[in-house]
Formats: C-alpha cells, sequence, structure tokens
C-alpha cells in the first residue's frame, strides 16, 4: 500500500506539475533562441501559414499518459501480476510502431500542407515585379509542383508502411499507357497548353485571329483557350488545335495598321488628292500621329485610279478598328467634296461597228451566217 500510493503521488506531481512546468520552459528557451537565429523568420512565416499554434496542450496530455500509463504498469508488478504487465507491454510494443508510422504519416502530410503554402507565398514574392510572368502562368507553375510535392509525401507514406512500390508504379505505368491511348487529344491538348502557357503568343486580353475564329482571349487554361466574338459569342478552341494553326495577334505590339481604298478619276492631279488625302486621314479621331499616314496609288481601275490609303491605330481592338475606319471614310468624302476631287461611279461604254458575216448561196438570196445583214449595229459593253 505504501508503495502504490508513493507511485500515485510521484505520477500525480510528474504528470501534472512537473510536465506542464517542464513543457512552457522549454518552449520558452526554444523561442527565445529561435528569435535570435534565422530560422526564427522562416518559423514565424510557416506560423502565419498554417494559422495553428504550438500544440502545448497536447504534448502535456501525451506525458500525462506516459506517466500514469507507466504507474500502472508499476502498480500492476507491485500487486503480483507481472504476468498481466508483461502482456500489456507487449501489446505496447507491438501497437507501437504503428503509432509510429500513422504519426510520420500525419506529419508527412502536415509538412507538405505547409511546404505548399509557403511555396505559394514565396512564389508571390518572387514573380511579384516579374512582367514576364503571367497570373495564370504562375498558378499553373504552382499546381504543377504542389502535385510534384503530394505524389513524393504520398509514395514516401506508402512506403512506410511496406507498400510495394515496384508493383505500383508498374500498374501505374500501365494505366498510364491505357489513358494515354483512350485520351489522346486531352493529353494533346494538355501538353500544347505547357508550350503555350511558356511560348505566349497571346495573352488574356488581346485581339487574336487563330484559323477561321476572331475574337478577344478570355481566358487560358492547361486544356483549352476561349475567345469572346465579336457577334458576342464564346468559342471554345483546344490547346493543340490552336498550337497548330496560324496565330494573328493584333495587339502584340500595341499597334495596328489599317488600310482603305478609294478610286478617284483619271483627270485628277493625283499629287494633290494624295496631299489632300492625307491631311483629311489626319483630322480623323484615333489616328496615330506616327507613324504618318500614306496615300499610295495601286491600280488602273476600270473607271478609276486606286489609292490606298495607310494609316495607324493605337491600343487596337475591334471597336476602335471600326470607328476609325469610319471617321476615315467620313473625312475623306468631305475632303473630296470640298475640293472638288470626284470619286467615280462604276461607268459603260457604248461603241458601233459593223457587223460582219459570210453569205451562202442556196437559191434565195445571200444571207448572214449571224442572222444579220450588212449594216446592223452592235454594241460593247465595259465596265
Amino acid at each position: 500500500m505504501a508503495v502504490s500510493a508513493a507511485a500515485i503521488v510521484l505520477a500525480l506531481v510528474l504528470g501534472f506539475l512537473v510536465a506542464p512546468l517542464a513543457v512552457r520552459r522549454a518552449v520558452g528557451f526554444a523561442d527565445r533562441k529561435l528569435g535570435e537565429s534565422e530560422a526564427g523568420s522562416l518559423l514565424e512565416t510557416i506560423d502565419e501559414l498554417t494559422g495553428i499554434p504550438f500544440p502545448m496542450r497536447a504534448v502535456v496530455r501525451t506525458l500525462q499518459t506516459v506517466v500514469l500509463g507507466a504507474v500502472g504498469l508499476l502498480l500492476l508488478v507491485v500487486w503480483g501480476h507481472a504476468d498481466l504487465a508483461t502482456d500489456t507491454l507487449g501489446a505496447v510494443a507491438t501497437v507501437l510502431p504503428y503509432a509510429v508510422r500513422l504519426a510520420l504519416t500525419v506529419g508527412l502530410l502536415f509538412g507538405a500542407v505547409v511546404g505548399t503554402r509557403y511555396l505559394e507565398h514565396r512564389l508571390d514574392e518572387w514573380l511579384a515585379d516579374a512582367n514576364y510572368v503571367t497570373a495564370h502562368q504562375e498558378g499553373v507553375v504552382f499546381r504543377v509542383l504542389q502535385v510534384t510535392i503530394f505524389v513524393a509525401v504520398g509514395l514516401a507514406s506508402l512506403s512506410l508502411w511496406r507498400v510495394d512500390l515496384g508493383g505500383l508504379l508498374v500498374g501505374a505505368g500501365f494505366l498510364g499507357i491505357v489513358m494515354g491511348m483512350a485520351a489522346r487529344q486531352t493529353l494533346g491538348s494538355l501538353i500544347a497548353g505547357f508550350v503555350l502557357m511558356f511560348s505566349r503568343p497571346f495573352e488574356i486580353g488581346d485581339w487574336v485571329e487563330v484559323g477561321d475564329h476572331e475574337g478577344m482571349v478570355v481566358d487560358i487554361t492547361i486544356v483549352n483557350t476561349r475567345l469572346r466574338s465579336f457577334d458576342g459569342e464564346t468559342v471554345v478552341l483546344p490547346n493543340d488545335r490552336v498550337s497548330s494553326s496560324t496565330v494573328i495577334n493584333r495587339s502584340k505590339r500595341n499597334r495596328l495598321r489599317l488600310t482603305l481604298e478609294v478610286g478617284v478619276d483619271y483627270e485628277t492631279d493625283l499629287e494633290r488628292a494624295e496631299s489632300v488625302a492625307v491631311e483629311a486621314i489626319e483630322r480623323a479621331d484615333d489616328v496615330a500621329p506616327a507613324p504618318k499616314p500614306r496615300v499610295i496609288p495601286t491600280a488602273f481601275g476600270d473607271s478609276a485610279i486606286t489609292l490606298e490609303c495607310r494609316f495607324w491605330i493605337r491600343q487596337p481592338n475591334a471597336h476602335k478598328k471600326w470607328t476609325t475606319t469610319r471617321a476615315v471614310v467620313h473625312e475623306l468624302k468631305t475632303a473630296f467634296d470640298r475640293e472638288g476631287i470626284g470619286i467615280p461611279y462604276p461607268q459603260r461604254e457604248l461603241s458601233a461597228r459593223a457587223a460582219g458575216g459570210f453569205g451562202v448561196d442556196s437559191g434565195e438570196g445571200s444571207r448572214s451566217a449571224a442572222g444579220t445583214t450588212e449594216g446592223e449595229l452592235t454594241y460593247d459593253e465595259t465596265e
């Protein structure tokens, strides 16, 4: 009875007085030492990312459980139940490796979560001022790294539980082959998505033409690219199709040249018409002052000489393209009317000529093979 009472008192003192005090002293000492070292800032960052303080209460409860368990075994021995104590120790020894593996597995998963959050935080800091990496590309890189970390932690956890990784990897390889053959287009789109992400032929908000489709880029994912056409439709294009098509980016250089043709009379002084056209184009809204507009005669038409008007716009988009073209047409019409420069209509010219033929002697007189007689008039049409 005396030994039992002493053991119980010792357990209470160690478990409920010494253990909490020792844990608090150890945590305080560790905080002071880590605060003076470089690891302190790292631990503060991890603490901010996880939002979980040090589990002091859990550590204390664990120590108390160990102390009470040890005292319980001692009491069994004191009261003549050594066999029961031995069996209990054997059961604990059998369960302990599994408990350790479980604790390590939970620790690995917790470390993976903390590591990915820390990695995201560092990526945000590293790429905050990087103009060559978009937010979408940063998100894709983070997801790839996150998946890599979790796969590595999963394999490490399986190795703790004595799982045959060789057979698992062989099965995963066969499964990957089957899935690759069944989803060739999806995998092709995934690979093309990574190629587009790093080659960056366009970004969200750009005005592009991909094959037969034209519009503004509204979203870029690993699998597909979404355009909003000028009719208000959403066009979803697989990335493998985008990467294999000709892509025209009208927003890449932040300027776009527009071309407009206008015809003038053959009697018009071309140099005067060119100067009038240039001045009219410069007066139009949204026409860029540099490069300067140019007007070049390009063809002799049926009714007019064709002048090609070339001018530039800044920060191009579809709305600005059509409004600027409209403004230039109005300015050209007004300037040509004011200066008396004609924009001719399509014309037809009539001409008269004698219709010839050959005669056939049939005994009833001579007629032309074409059914006409000499002196009849025909006309040619020329546009």
